[in-house]
């Protein structure tokens, strides 16, 4: 009898912590939800001046609408897109009126093509501003002589470029050939994948009730 009891209460303290998982997960999944609605709707918003959006704080995916000219230099830096494969990232300086110089990610080209200069002429970017933290200690260095990155390091792009530490991605092709392909600020790179892992816990729970199930009956089953 006392291993019967033993199993039973194992088994339905195991399906519970299990089960617990599974809804928790179901909570992060709707919080989750949520958050990514907030950050596509701030980022398909009316885009503001570039002073708005840094004051009081940098505020990550905010649209901006800046006037300014292109400065000479760039960094490339080695990416990958699922249809196309090795692209670089083109990032140009950008001096922006009443703000100063910034850093401004146009866009992409097939990995191998030349790259044209930017136009040294006025013109408007509309984009979102980004703090992308890909740099770890796993990332190479980069080749400054070459102008090569593999990773968006914002501090120390700005740093070789000359610029503020602040990154606009472009949104939309501006009314000047940039000769790249503008890759936009999107939800695609955060991860959700609390619904899979749900499922997973609720599945265990599955698992562990029914064996639970297996075990006591067969106890029950068992001559004294």
């Amino acid at each position: 009898m006392r291993r019967f009891l033993f199993l039973l209460t194992f088994g339905l303290m195991g399906a519970g912590i299990l089960i617990r998982l599974g809804v928790w997960q179901v909570e992060r999944l709707a919080s989750k939800q949520e958050m990514l609605a907030r950050i596509e709707a701030q980022i398909e918003a009316p885009p503001v001046t570039l002073a708005a959006a840094t004051q009081p704080e940098f505020r990550r995916y905010a649209p901006v609408e800046v006037t300014g000219t292109f400065a000479d230099g760039q960094a490339r830096m080695l990416a990958s897109r699922k249809t196309t494969g090795a692209v670089y990232r083109i990032i140009r300086p950008f001096e922006a009126d009443g703000f100063g110089p910034v850093l401004i990610d146009t866009g992409w080209v097939p990995g191998g093509a030349e790259v044209q200069d930017a136009p040294l002429l006025p013109l408007t970017i509309v984009g979102n501003l980004d703090s992308p933290n890909e740099a770890d200690s796993f990332t190479p260095a980069p080749d400054l002589e070459k102008g090569l990155w593999f990773a968006r390091d914002v501090p120390a792009m700005a740093n070789a470029l000359g610029t503020q530490p602040v990154l606009i991605v472009l949104r939309d092709t501006p009314e000047m050939d940039l000769g790249v392909t503008p890759w936009p600020v999107d939800t695609a790179g955060i991860p959700n994948d609390h619904l899979q892992y749900a499922i997973t816990w609720f599945s265990l729970a599955a698992i562990w009730v029914l064996m639970t199930a297996y075990f006591v009956l067969r106890t029950n089953r068992s001559p004294r």
